[in-house]
């Protein structure tokens, strides 16, 4: 006998127990929470941008351990090539042949940081890969394991010593969150939890622990009710109604004068998949024009770029954002 199909309030339960566990560890991060399971139950891919220091790698971490996952994590910089991410084959001494040394994109949850500050060929390595989710390395070709999801964070353009990613490779990702600093009331709390974490003692010798040693090894659930809520993403009913308000929108950013680039229709695709998500992340088997709201910022600015003339006059994308947005509810 088959056992029940889980309802939406169920897996519901299940998500806010994970959000719930990584906000134990994670202070002020919810939405980013909401954002990174929203592409993980889509296999979608997510770029954060924001200043270094705000808790990325920990909140990916504490992600990964509450889900039972895999984690690695790559720092990009200047020097690093391909084969640094993808892997490659080796040649053994002792048999002659070769041996394939896969590299940390065989993994759950990767953690590319600071994206924009590696070459646009590895860069475009890195993105082949996500669209493709495998990698040949030698005369093979290998599958990425599954759930696969690229988290990867840039720093705001202006910093030197930085390569912008093209338009077409920003299309890539679902998602592009853009990071914010902490309240001041989350900022006291963070600062009282460090202030509670005293050292660790091994070895005979003593360390300051860090918010790492917090991490907690066990796992929400099981590798079965991810995959139940992946399932469960799809059976998310959107409204003919709705379906044509994503395709106004995005139609709206290539037609209106202010934009030089509006959205392909990979844009759409990824309103839809991240509202439903949405939805089930909030209970509900349906989903509605909230959701659409507020997902727009993230999946619409970083695939939408201004003219000339709109630079010149101050306009910013978020504002002929809310222009958009405003008209197609009107």
């Amino acid at each position: 006998m088959s056992k029940p199909h889980p309802t939406p309030e169920h897996l519901a339960r299940y998500l806010t127990q994970i959000r719930e566990r990584v906000g134990q560890i994670v202070v002020g991060q919810d939405e980013v929470v909401e954002r990174m399971l929203i592409a993980l139950l889509t296999s979608g891919h997510i770029l954060l941008e924001g200043m270094p220091g705000l808790a990325k790698t920990l909140l990916v971490n504490t992600m990964s351990k509450a889900l039972h996952l895999n984690f690695s994590r790559v720092q990009f910089t200047i020097d690093l090539l391909p084969s640094d991410i993808l892997g490659t084959e080796m040649l053994d001494e002792k048999t002659g042949g070769f041996r394939t040394h896969k590299g940390p994109i065989f993994t759950n949850l990767l953690l590319t940081d600071e994206i924009n500050r590696a070459a646009p060929k590895v860069q475009g390595a890195l993105l082949e890969a996500m669209q493709e989710r495998k990698v040949t390395l030698g005369s093979k070709t290998y599958s990425l394991p599954t759930p696969f999801l690229v988290i990867a964070t840039q720093n705001p353009i202006e910093q030197s010593g930085t390569f912008e990613l093209p338009e077409a490779q920003l299309d890539r990702f679902m998602l592009c969150h853009r990071l914010q600093y902490p309240t001041v009331e989350e900022e006291e709390e963070i600062l009282r939890r460090n202030l509670k974490l005293g050292v660790s003692k091994k070895d005979g010798g003593a360390v300051a622990r860090t918010e790492f040693d917090l991490v907690s090894e066990e796992s929400i659930g099981t590798p079965e009710d991810l995959v139940k809520a992946m399932e469960a993403v799809h059976d998310i009913h959107v409204s003919e109604v709705f379906l044509k308000h994503v395709v106004d929108l995005v139609e709206r950013t290539r037609k209106h004068p202010d934009l030089e680039l509006g959205c392909s229709p990979r844009a759409g695709i990824s309103i839809l998949k991240a509202s439903r998500a949405r939805a089930l992340i909030h209970g509900r088997d349906y989903a509605i024009p909230e959701d659409l709201f507020a997902l727009a910022d993230d999946v619409i600015l970083h695939r939408i770029r201004l003219s000339y003339e709109a630079l010149a006059e101050g306009k910013t994308p978020q504002g002929v954002l809310r222009e958009i947005l405003e008209a197609s509810i009107s």
